[in-house]
């Protein structure tokens, strides 16, 4: 039997392997819709990047406390046929969604999109209505 020595430097070829972007869906992710959280007045401000889409292909949806953009970007007939030797520009349906609170109303929602950018503000908490109290009359 043949021992063959073995080096130990902390380096496994492949470990390195699967931690090239490649492997990464978290990397593929970050580069699209990538997003700035400020809080403002009392409110939250979420900035997020959406360059070469239309505003009409952009749309924001609020379901149970979570408000989730998606945006759509189509290739035309003649890119479909174009052979490319590299392609980095995205096309297709991109989506984020964001936990908002479950008192957050579509009223309560403003959003603008200038220059690539979807600017949407929400507040921070929202004012809960307070119920009047009712009594209930107790009988003889």
């Amino acid at each position: 039997m043949m021992l063959v020595p073995r080096r130990d430097n902390g380096f496994n070829i492949f470990d390195e392997v699967f931690n090239d972007p490649f492997f990464s869906e978290s990397e593929r992710v970050s580069k699209l819709m990538k997003t700035d959280v400020q809080e403002v007045d009392g409110n939250y401000l979420l900035e997020i990047d959406v360059p070469g889409y239309d505003k009409e292909n952009i749309q924001l949806e609020l379901n149970d406390g979570y408000l989730t953009v998606t945006a759509t970007k189509n290739e035309d007939n003649e890119t479909k046929k174009a052979k490319y030797l590299k392609r980095e520009r995205f096309s297709g349906i991109c989506s984020r969604s964001f936990f908002v609170g479950e008192d957050v109303k579509e009223e309560d929602i403003k959003a603008n999109f200038k220059n690539g950018i979807l600017s949407i503000t929400f507040p921070k908490e929202v004012q809960k209505q307070v119920q009047e109290k009712k009594y209930i009359q107790i009988g003889d």
